[in-house]
């Protein structure tokens, strides 16, 4: 039986979490996802999608090799999103962070390459989440390996959801 890696709560490097605006008027609200003047380069979406999760339902753990996810959780019900560190080269190397998104807290989280996550809808609604990656999901034309390490299967997994 292998050891399984421990993780420290804290922060991790290079994930962006902010809250989103949500501009109100008599018609309902409008929410900026993303903006080009404040993306760096590298973070820029190539695609994005929409997914809807139910209440209790968690996806993941997994990461990506060359990937960065841009995911905004906006509701109408909340997720508890897990991260963890497994850059080596990382200064937050070995740290979990938890941030509570959604409809009680719109926020944007940039995930880069090496940071395992997975989030659970933890409302009593279906949530949807909006995801716009910098990479095409199996690349152009879908004809590449997807860029995905699925970690939800594993024996003794150090990426533990509470």
């Amino acid at each position: 039986m292998s050891a399984v890696q421990q993780f420290n709560k804290g922060r991790i490097h290079d994930v962006t979490c902010k809250p989103l605006k949500k501009f109100l008027d008599e018609r309902g609200w409008l929410t900026e996802l993303f903006r080009s003047d404040e993306l760096e380069p590298e973070v820029m979406p190539v695609m994005s999608y929409i997914s809807m999760t139910q209440p209790g339902v968690t996806r993941g753990p997994h990461e990506h090799v060359e990937q960065t996810d841009y995911f905004c959780f906006l509701g109408p019900s909340n997720f508890k999103v897990y991260l963890w560190d497994t850059r080596p080269d990382s200064p937050s190397f070995g740290v979990k962070q938890v941030v509570y998104a959604g409809v009680d807290a719109p926020s944007m989280m940039v995930v880069p390459p090496g940071v395992v996550h997975a989030y659970r809808n933890i409302g009593t609604e279906n949530g949807i989440v909006f995801n716009a990656p910098n990479r095409l999901f199996a690349g152009k034309g879908k004809s590449e390996a997807i860029d995905e390490i699925r970690h939800e299967e594993l024996a003794d997994s150090p990426f533990l959801l509470d």
